[in-house]
C-alpha cells in the first residue's frame, strides 16, 4: 500500500471510528456526558459496546464515490455528488444538519448543484473535506474541489473558509510527518486570500492563529474550547468547530486516540468534531494508527469496514492513474432497513438521556 493509498484509507476509516465514538454524546455538555457515559474511550451506542456511523461518514463515502467517477473533472464531481446527495436523502437518514437536508431536497426537486446551496455556515462542508485533502495533492485543484463540495449545500463564505482549512490540514498530514504550523498557516492564508477568495477571512485566520498558539503551549483542547466560549460544547457553527479540531490535530498530529478523545471531551457536536479530527489525523498515521478495537466495534452494514477499505482502494487507484471508474454503490434495499434501525436506536438513546444521572 503506497503513501496515498494509506492516507485515503486511514482518512476514511478514521472518520468512521471518530464519528461512531462521538455519536452517543452528541449535543451533550461535557459534564453531563461524563456523568452519563463515563470516559469516551469505547463505543457505547448499542448495548454499551457497539458503535454506528452518522451522516459524517456517509458524506465522506459520497465524496469518495464522486471522486472515483469524476477523476479531475470538477464539474462532473459536482454532478456526481449531487446525485449521491439525492440518493442519500431518499434513503431516509436520521439526525442530519438542516442546511444539508434543505440543499439535498432542492436537488431532489430539480435544482442544479450550482443553485442548490443555502446560506449557512454550518459544518457540513467540513465533514466532506478531510477525504478531499487526503486524495488530491495539487493545492489549486484541491481548492476547486473543496469549493464545489461546499457550495452544493452551503453558500456562506465562512463555510468555504472552514472547509478549506480542514482539507489543507488533511493534505499536509498525509505527508506522514508532523506538520509545521507556520507552513500550514501560510498556505491556508494563500488559499483564503487569493484572487478567487470570497468573503473577508481575517476573523477566521485570527481563530486559526489562536488554535496554533494554544497547541504550541500544550493547552488542553477542552480549555481552548472553553476560551472560545464553548464550555457547554462545540456547536455546529463552522467558526466554532474548525478552530477546535485544528487545535486537537496540531496537539496530537500522530496520536489518533488522544486527538479524537480530546474533541469528544469538549462536548457538543461530538460526532462531527471527532469524525473530522479522525480524518485529519488518520491521514498522517495510516490505518495502523487507528485503534483496532474502535474499528472492530463498528456495527455497520452494508457500509462495512471492508466496503470502505474497498472504496478507498479504488479511489487511490483512480487518483494514481487519473482514469475515472465506476464506484462501488450501496444497495438502497440495504440502506433503508439500516437507516430505519439506526433511527430507532438513536431515538432509544435519546430517551435514555432523559434519565439520571444529571
Amino acid at each position: 500500500m503506497d503513501a496515498s493509498h494509506r492516507a485515503i484509507t486511514a482518512c476514511l476509516l478514521g472518520m468512521a471510528a471518530g464519528d461512531a465514538l462521538g455519536l452517543p454524546r452528541e449535543g451533550l455538555a461535557p459534564q453531563r456526558a461524563l456523568r452519563l457515559f463515563g470516559q469516551p474511550d469505547r463505543h457505547q451506542l448499542v448495548c454499551g459496546r457497539w458503535g454506528m456511523v452518522s451522516d459524517d461518514t456517509e458524506h465522506a463515502c459520497l465524496v469518495a464515490q464522486s471522486l472515483i467517477a469524476a477523476g479531475d473533472d470538477v464539474e462532473r464531481f459536482s454532478r456526481q455528488l449531487a446525485r449521491g446527495l439525492r440518493r442519500w436523502l431518499l434513503s431516509c437518514p436520521a439526525g442530519t444538519g438542516m442546511a444539508t437536508v434543505k440543499a439535498a431536497a432542492k436537488l431532489c426537486v430539480g435544482f442544479s448543484p450550482a443553485r442548490s446551496g443555502v446560506f449557512s455556515a454550518g459544518n457540513g462542508p467540513a465533514m466532506r473535506s478531510p477525504l478531499l485533502g487526503a486524495a488530491i495533492e495539487d493545492l489549486a485543484l484541491l481548492r476547486q474541489f473543496v469549493l464545489a463540495s461546499t457550495r452544493i449545500t452551503h453558500t456562506d463564505p465562512k463555510a468555504e473558509q472552514g472547509a478549506l482549512a480542514v482539507a489543507l490540514a488533511a493534505r499536509l498530514a498525509s505527508d506522514e510527518v508532523p506538520v509545521d504550523p507556520g507552513v500550514y498557516y501560510n498556505q491556508l492564508r494563500q488559499l483564503l486570500t487569493g484572487k478567487e477568495a470570497t468573503g473577508d477571512s481575517a476573523e477566521f485566520l485570527e481563530l486559526v492563529e489562536r488554535a496554533i498558539a494554544s497547541a504550541a503551549t500544550g493547552e488542553s483542547t477542552e480549555h481552548f474550547a472553553a476560551g472560545l466560549g464553548l464550555s457547554q460544547g462545540v456547536t455546529g457553527y463552522m467558526f466554532h468547530t474548525v478552530p477546535v479540531v485544528l487545535q486537537a490535530w496540531l496537539r496530537f498530529p500522530l496520536d489518533f486516540r488522544q486527538a479524537v478523545l480530546s474533541v469528544i471531551r469538549c462536548g457538543g457536536d461530538t460526532d462531527t468534531t471527532a469524525a473530522i479530527v479522525g480524518g485529519m489525523v488518520g491521514s498522517g498515521t495510516g490505518p495502523e494508527g487507528i485503534p483496532a478495537e474502535w474499528l472492530a466495534g463498528l456495527l455497520e452494514w452494508p457500509r462495512t469496514v471492508r466496503w470502505m477499505e474497498r472504496l478507498a482502494s479504488q479511489l487511490a487507484e483512480v487518483r494514481s492513474t487519473g482514469t475515472p471508474a465506476k464506484p462501488p454503490r450501496l444497495p438502497v434495499w440495504g440502506l433503508l432497513p439500516r437507516n430505519g434501525a439506526f433511527g430507532v436506536i438513536v431515538l432509544a438513546h435519546g430517551f435514555r438521556r432523559l434519565l439520571p444521572p444529571y
